[in-house]
């Protein structure tokens, strides 16, 4: 992975940064966790313009959060509200959904500004904000600032590390396993309690 980063980086430049952090919006194990150290290092060597780099890896993020959000927002609240009154729909059940589109409807600012700052979730956010229906202007300002500050934040350790820019991989890597680990736990959960309360329905007939 980090050799094609090198070889994406070094070809088209803070252009490539961008492109990458884009891929990496929308394919999670694509991890910014390399991309961005590696461009901070290139930046400190010269190889990059440190003021390309930063405005280059926020517009990708928007542009990847865009690209998520109108998945969601062609979904719609509406048409996956029908999909989880199916009786093959183990996902999630319509009081689930009412549940998490109230709670997004609260709290869905703080949810896309602080999960651009956490793997993996940095990415899914942006699905129910479209399904929700979050306005577009302030889902577009709530990811540019959450990504800009992940995005600089990562750059600078690269910049800070130089040559030893690998370290932050092994250092943030392991987080990301464990959330993908927490999630893959509460899908199985979902699915089982949704198999469960069916059975139940239907014995109860």
């Amino acid at each position: 992975m980090a050799e094609w980063v090198f070889g994406v980086v070094d070809r088209l430049g803070s252009l490539g940064v961008g492109l990458l952090i884009l891929l990496e919006n929308v394919v999670p194990p694509i991890p910014s966790e390399v991309i961005l150290p590696l461009a901070g290092f290139r930046a400190r060597t010269g190889a990059l313009n440190v003021l390309a780099v930063w405005p280059a890896a926020t517009a990708g993020s928007v542009l990847g959060a865009l690209l998520l959000y109108g998945l969601g927002a062609w979904l719609g609240y509406e048409r996956l509200h029908r999909l989880a009154g199916r009786r093959w729909f183990v996902f999630v059940s319509r009081r689930d959904l009412e549940r998490g589109d109230a709670a997004f409807d609260r709290h869905g600012g703080k949810m896309v500004l602080l999960a651009r700052c956490v793997p993996f979730l940095r990415s899914v956010v942006s699905i129910p904000a479209g399904i929700s229906g979050m306005p577009l202007v302030r889902f577009v300002v709530l990811t540019a600032i959450g990504s800009g500050v992940w995005n600089a934040g990562f750059i600078a350790l690269g910049w800070a590390l130089g040559e030893n820019w690998e370290r932050v991989e092994g250092l943030i890597g392991p987080v990301g396993y464990v959330v993908l680990a927490l999630l893959a736990v509460g899908l199985v959960v979902l699915v089982v309690r949704r198999l469960r309360s069916r059975s139940a329905a239907g014995t109860a007939r």
